[in-house]
């Protein structure tokens, strides 16, 4: 059987980080729209309703409008962008984060994909919850930095386009100061915190890669647990995943390239067990387990095939 896939924002980062994961796979028919008519929203319409599955890879707005022209009850929506992921109607597109996750996205046909952040703070931290070894009114701050083709075009165009009116030469910028980034809610709720996390992310001139880490006083935490246990908890959580690793051995420093071009996501524990200290880091790719790879796993998941089909492990 041929899956028709149809890709809404296809010309965009994402969509074309998704394209080519899907191309040439007998599994997947791609529906496209001739180009003059890309815009059009009855062409746009007639794809959206004729496809087995719709990728979204659109602003929030464009993407609810999307939504809201699918009349076909068969048609499986994955939307890559931030307008559903603390929706109760939607199902979350992370299915490592918990043990019913994966059963949830084969039967759902409304399935949010979930941010490049939220992803590493997510697999770092909804384990540990769950497993009772970090409360959930336990105060979490979370530093992070990206790839600045995290933020699509216009961010791309900042550091690579010299002519443009935005155009930087800074190796680092820390943004979102004001503290009320748009992720912060999903962080939240999928998490299952009390409390909103304090949020650091910043952005480096390189084009992919991620690194999101979360500090904990481990000394303050019930039972002080060591990072063997923080090890145990994770490794358990994940244990025979192909995408989430949890790393052995520890590297005595970690690039923003660890996981760049691949849609793994590692997990790291450091500690110093005497000061009772823990700094937990995941390394992935924005545009891979962070975006495309995320959106192909939940697709094939959906659609009942071998689930890291395409995906570049």
């Amino acid at each position: 059987m041929t899956a028709k896939v149809f890709i809404d924002g296809a010309a965009g980062t994402t969509g074309l980080e998704i394209r080519d994961r899907l191309a040439g796979r007998p599994d997947i028919e791609l529906l496209t729209i001739a180009e003059d008519r890309r815009k059009d929203p009855a062409a746009r319409a007639e794809a959206l309703n004729a496809a087995d599955a719709v990728i979204l890879c659109l602003p929030d707005d464009a993407a609810r409008e999307a939504v809201s022209l699918i009349v076909n009850p068969t048609t499986r929506v994955i939307d890559a962008s931030t307008a559903h992921r603390t929706s109760a109607d939607w199902t979350y597109g992370f299915a490592e984060l918990d043990p019913e996750q994966r059963a949830a996205l084969a039967g759902a046909t409304r399935i949010s994909n979930p941010g490049c952040y939220p992803t590493g703070f997510l697999a770092l931290v909804r384990p540990l919850v769950r497993a009772g070894l970090l409360p959930s009114d336990t105060p979490i701050s979370t530093n992070a930095v990206s790839g600045y083709s995290g933020g699509g075009k216009s961010m791309i165009a900042m550091f690579e386009a010299p002519a443009s009116p935005d155009a930087t030469d800074t190796a680092f910028r820390a943004y979102a100061l004001g503290l009320g980034h748009k992720h912060v809610p999903e962080m939240q709720k999928r998490a299952g915190l009390a409390h909103p996390p304090i949020f650091f992310p910043s952005v480096v001139k390189t084009y992919r890669g991620m690194l999101v880490e979360v500090p904990l006083h481990l000394h303050l935490l019930p039972g002080r647990p060591n990072g063997d246990a923080i090890r145990d908890v994770l490794r358990a959580a994940y244990e025979g995943s192909a995408v989430v690793r949890v790393a052995d051995a520890n590297p005595a420093f970690l690039t923003i390239e660890q996981a760049a071009g691949t849609d793994r996501l590692e997990l790291f524990v450091y500690t110093d067990e005497q000061a009772g200290q823990a700094r937990l880091i995941a390394a992935l790719d924005n545009l891979g387990k962070g975006a495309a790879g995320a959106a192909v796993q939940n697709l094939n998941i959906s659609l009942g095939l071998g689930e890291t089909e395409g995906l570049k492990l």
